[in-house]
């Protein structure tokens, strides 16, 4: 099955140097992350790295005051988290389009942090572009390049099993935990008994990130997703702001690329 000429992704945000870089790539050689059991199995599934990937993206990360007593979403850290992180996927995914690649495998995503910028952090997106060696289309039902965080391994497995993946999906919840009172802490001591207030405030935070991860795979028509992580992080907020990140690769079966759908966005909820 050949290319049916889908959209392309534009260049915006890519560096001059990285648009060089994409431009000698096409000449036959490729650079890969992948290790050389994972390149392998890849080529072995049948497909071929085109180039290593990279989207970047260094974000300000706006302040939100808190109550001290209350266990709430801190909703403008949410979408901040999961705009930059979006904006280094695209810019990724930008640079695997150059290459004509059906998708990136073995997506990571990254965040850095540097002295000169307090309230700023780097989020980085890298992984191998690939493209299916016999010609057929495999990208996202958006027709863009699919992304994938499973290993080489994994990915071999999947595709043999008849299966592929549409795209590495993911839902970032930013949430703060209200401190004990004295007087509660004093009622326990010496004591073995449930927190509830802890309890029910990082278990609202889970199935916030996991909730909007299972959205973006819906948008995609996603059979399921694999290999989920659910990772927290405080992000140097203070012990009582947490980030709940979950991610995984949403899959479906069969080969080919399916219609067009809108790129899938977060919906977050208003404060109030």
């Amino acid at each position: 099955m050949s290319d049916p000429g889908y959209d392309r992704t534009s260049l915006e945000g890519v560096p001059e140097h990285g648009r060089e870089r994409m431009a000698e790539l096409k000449h036959g050689l490729f650079t890969s992350d992948l290790s050389v059991d994972e390149y392998l199995l890849v080529e072995a599934a049948g497909f071929e790295p085109l180039g290593f990937v990279v989207g970047s993206s260094i974000y300000h990360i706006g302040y939100q005051q808190s109550s001290w007593k209350q266990s709430q979403e801190m909703v403008v850290l949410s979408q901040a988290m999961y705009a930059a992180r979006e904006l280094a996927m695209t810019r990724m995914e930008e640079e695997a389009d150059q290459l004509g690649a059906d998708g990136v495998v073995g997506v990571r995503l990254q965040i850095g942090r540097y002295d000169w910028g307090e309230n700023m952090a780097e989020f980085i997106a890298l992984g191998t572009a690939v493209k299916h060696s016999g010609g057929e289309v495999h990208r996202a039902p958006d027709g863009r390049p699919f992304t994938s965080d499973l290993s080489g391994q994994d990915f071999y497995k999947l595709i043999t099993a008849g299966h592929r993946p549409v795209g590495l999906v993911m839902g970032s919840c930013v949430y703060h935990v209200a401190h004990q009172s004295m007087r509660q802490a004093f009622k326990q001591i010496g004591q073995n008994v449930e927190m509830p207030n802890f309890t029910q405030a990082l278990y609202d935070a889970r199935e916030l990130a996991m909730e909007r991860m299972q959205r973006e795979a819906a948008k995609l028509q996603a059979k399921g997703v694999v290999a989920v992580r659910l990772e927290e992080n405080s992000h140097g907020w203070g012990s009582h702001v947490i980030e709940f990140f979950a991610v995984g690769t949403a899959i479906t079966s069969g080969a080919g690329a399916g219609g067009g759908i809108e790129k899938p966005t977060l919906t977050l909820p208003v404060d109030g």
